[in-house]
């Protein structure tokens, strides 16, 4: 039912993101691919991936953030996402965004032995995320 609202709540370890309790939908990325709630869903838990996190309200409006990593819990009509990292698409920096990719793409074309590359590829892909969320919703 689309038009029963329920909380969501976006946290990280430094602050309380978003706390809403007239939701209507919310499609965030899973570990295995993008997964969409509604009201009423059966209670899940799940890892979250990196990647673009979609609202609505119950006044239709609609809004974004980039996240990356961490847990989402779903359980008596309450959405918790526990992410490392969460940005709605008004507050990134598309600079500092676009100066992060720069740094990872340089670190994995240097092909430096010392390098963690896996580290590397997940920072350009989260660097990435970022922009394509503030350049699409911000």
């Amino acid at each position: 039912m689309a038009d029963r609202p329920f909380k969501l709540e976006v946290i990280t370890p430094d602050r309380v993101v978003l706390s809403d309790k007239e939701i209507t939908s919310v499609v965030l990325p899973g570990a295995l691919g993008y997964l969409g709630v509604l009201a009423n869903h059966a209670p899940l838990m799940t890892e979250l991936s990196v990647g673009e996190l979609d609202f609505r309200r119950i006044d239709g409006s609609r809004d974004f953030m980039a996240v990356s990593g961490g847990f989402l819990e779903v359980f008596d009509n309450v959405v918790t996402a526990l992410a490392e990292s969460a940005e709605p698409a008004g507050e990134i920096n598309i600079n500092r965004a676009e100066q992060a990719a720069e740094r990872a793409r340089g670190r994995i074309e240097a092909h430096d032995p010392s390098l963690d590359v896996d580290r590397a590829a997940v920072a350009l892909k989260k660097a990435l995320n970022r922009l394509s969320v503030a350049r699409h919703h911000g």
